[in-house]
């Protein structure tokens, strides 16, 4: 029973452990992330990372300590006491708790006797020294500095209205931790009951009206203390009213009233809002923005990618994190110094003006979604720069900017071999480089036909490793636009001509083949439908046969058959389908193995010298030699190590035939 009692109470106070572990705030688990780097200093010592070349330090998480980087800057290691703590001289660490004080003391230990002057001034010390519980977010000596000198010579002039105002809006009736500031949460401030707006991250920053909290939780006899990195202004407007106002973001407010966002921006919500101003749209082709501007889809989608439904202060952001927009697409928020950065670039040009339902950082590019793109957009400043000019070349220009539904098939640079001159024939071929239906590679299955502008009917295949259409495997996420979509393939497309067997006959290097093929009698094996993976023996291959051995195979029609249908694999397997210890079965034999080095393929060990001639009936690879079982090793029984003999191949290819042929009788 004691045993039970016991283990019981080890239960329950495991589960409060874990409840209040799991309840511990953000902010509250870097601060403790920071106590224990700071531990061998001695107690109650905090690690901090301060950015080179600033004053700016934060209390460190995992992950910037092991990257010691935050902002994309390098940073240095500093050693401070926790929050209501200090250090006593000739002993180790911070091991005394700050003596509690009234708030207006404590102003001047946590860094922030510039507040405590001002309190001075506007006659708020008798308030903040006396009875009462109040929580004070106190600008740091650094942000009034910063504050413009003519905001500061405002409020200082009238030091008994405006900076009573400011001091007063800084405040609230009551004592909040930084447990209690939880994301989305706003409290009435002492003036005029304005609202504070409070956000706390999930990687342990808190903002107060997009202000960081630099040194929370100093406690003090009658409230608590924060100390913020800015002078906060109090807000009344939504961002919709903030747009309005702006002669900077007057297209902006056009287009916003145009795509029918007005009400969106006007509601309660929690919006940040990327906004381009007036010269950003400027920057952009006439064309292309008259085109955005009068298509209401289109204009929708431009718009909600500059739009989050969440609110990003700049001060939140410590490295690059992607966000999901209301478009649907993420975009990459991140921050390089001071700058705040959107897809690695520095375009914002001014951070942080709130409104009651949301943030606006103003941008000086316009950043279009892919959603809103033609063809020929989509495709513009990628990797597929030569496909592109190829398409314009081919008179292909209208469909790459029209509202057809299309989906181009585009080859990367590097399936380009020297410089690429156009004429009928890669004209032809760039035509049936476009599919003459909008696709997602997600809904392509194997064996699905698809038909190109220029006519060609092109197979899909599906492999474990790869998507591919004919010969050309798609190498990037897809692209999708207004009307048609973009992949971006590793070759250039191959359309079938014609059956395996006419790819042997108009090629010359398989001449000796095509006679070992109509001996063998498979010329119509060759002609009729199906999906074969031929590895084509070229004339280099026969001739490599000693003579006794290639006048026995070419004598002995059932034989060479033996021979061939060993060559010849079930199913279609293209180059981009080949990963290690890829296996089929051929028609003939127990199997081919295949494998790539150096980007070469290999089966059976013999290299294909060139890979992917497309027909209607499957696929050829032509190899210059002719391919040999895989024998097993007689210790493993089952692993192959080597190959067979000549001799071997040809017996055991037709004892392999014979075995079967017996079995089927049977």
């Amino acid at each position: 029973m004691n045993v039970f009692v016991l283990d019981l109470v080890l239960v329950l106070g495991l589960s409060l452990v874990l409840t209040v572990c799991v309840a511990r705030s953000p902010y509250q688990a870097v601060l403790q992330h920071s106590r224990i780097r700071g531990r061998q200093q001695g107690p109650n010592v905090c690690a901090m990372q301060q950015i080179k070349g600033s004053d700016k330090k934060y209390f460190t998480n995992c992950k910037q300590w092991y990257h010691r980087k935050i902002c994309s800057k390098p940073t240095v290691i500093t050693y401070e006491c926790c929050p209501g703590y200090e250090r006593i001289p000739g002993e180790k660490g911070c091991p005394a708790a700050l003596p509690l004080v009234n708030i207006y003391n404590t102003l001047s230990v946590v860094g922030a006797s510039t507040t405590q002057m001002y309190s001075d001034r506007a006659k708020l010390r008798d308030e903040i020294e006396g009875p009462g519980s109040f929580t004070f977010f106190a600008p740091s000596n650094e942000a009034w500095a910063a504050l413009p000198t003519e905001i500061l010579d405002a409020l200082v002039s009238n030091v008994n209205i405006e900076l009573l105002n400011a001091l007063h809006y800084h405040m609230v009736n009551r004592r909040l931790t930084s447990e209690e500031l939880r994301h989305g949460s706003s409290f009435a401030s002492m003036y005029q009951d304005f609202h504070v707006h409070i956000h706390h991250y999930s990687n342990g920053v808190v903002t107060v009206n997009c202000a960081r909290l630099i040194k929370p939780d100093q406690h003090a006899t009658n409230g608590i203390v924060h100390v913020v990195d800015r002078v906060i202004t109090a807000i009344s407007n939504n961002v919709q009213t903030l747009i309005d106002v702006d002669e900077d973001l007057e297209t902006l407010r056009t287009a916003i009233a145009a795509a029918g966002l007005t009400a969106m921006l006007e509601e309660e919500g929690q919006y940040t809002i990327f906004a381009p101003t007036n010269e950003a749209f400027e920057k952009i082709p006439k064309e292309t923005l008259n085109r955005i501007l009068g298509d209401p889809v289109a204009l929708r989608d431009l718009l909600n990618y500059h739009i989050l439904n969440q609110m990003q202060c700049a001060e939140s952001i410590v490295s690059g994190t992607p966000m999901e927009t209301l478009q649907g697409t993420v975009l990459e928020v991140g921050c390089d110094g001071d700058q705040m950065t959107l897809n690695g670039n520095a375009i914002v040009t001014k951070k942080d003006q709130l409104g009651t339902n949301g943030v606006i950082h103003y941008i000086n590019e316009l950043l279009i979604p892919d959603s809103a793109k033609t063809l020929l957009e989509l495709a513009d400043g990628s990797s597929v720069a030569t496909a592109t000019r190829l398409f314009v070349e081919a008179g292909l220009r209208a469909h790459l900017t029209g509202s057809e539904a299309l989906t181009m098939l585009a080859p990367l640079n590097d399936a380009f071999k020297g410089s690429v001159a156009m004429t009928p024939e890669m004209r032809k071929l760039m035509t049936n480089h476009l599919l003459k239906e909008q696709l997602s590679s997600k809904s392509l299955y194997h064996g699905q036909e698809l038909e190109t502008l220029g006519g060609a009917k092109l197979r899909v295949l599906v492999y474990r490793n790869n998507l591919c259409i004919e010969n050309a495997c798609i190498a990037a996420h897809d692209k999708t636009g207004r009307y048609a979509s973009m992949f971006t393939v590793d070759k250039v497309l191959t359309p079938p001509m014609g059956t395996i067997m006419d790819v042997l006959k108009g090629d010359d290097r398989f001449s000796i083949l095509v006679g070992a093929v109509q001996t063998a009698g498979m010329t119509e094996l060759l002609n009729q439908q199906g999906a074969l993976t031929f590895f084509a023996p070229t004339n280099d291959a026969f001739t490599a046969l000693s003579r006794t051995e290639l006048n026995r195979l070419m004598g002995n029609p059932q034989e060479l058959a033996g021979v061939l249908r060993f060559h010849l694999g079930e199913g279609m397997l293209v180059s981009g389908g080949v990963g290690s210890h890829t296996r089929v079965h051929p028609l003939e034999g127990k199997k081919l193995e295949l494998g790539v080095r150096n980007y070469t393929i290999y089966v059976n060990k013999v290299p294909v010298a060139e890979a992917d001639l497309m027909a209607t009936n499957g696929v050829v690879h032509g190899i210059n030699s002719i391919i040999k079982p895989l024998c097993e090793s007689p210790a493993s029984g089952a692993h192959p190590v080597h190959l067979c003999s000549s001799d071997d191949l040809f017996q055991k290819v037709i004892r392999s035939r014979s075995s079967r042929t017996m079995s089927q009788g049977q």
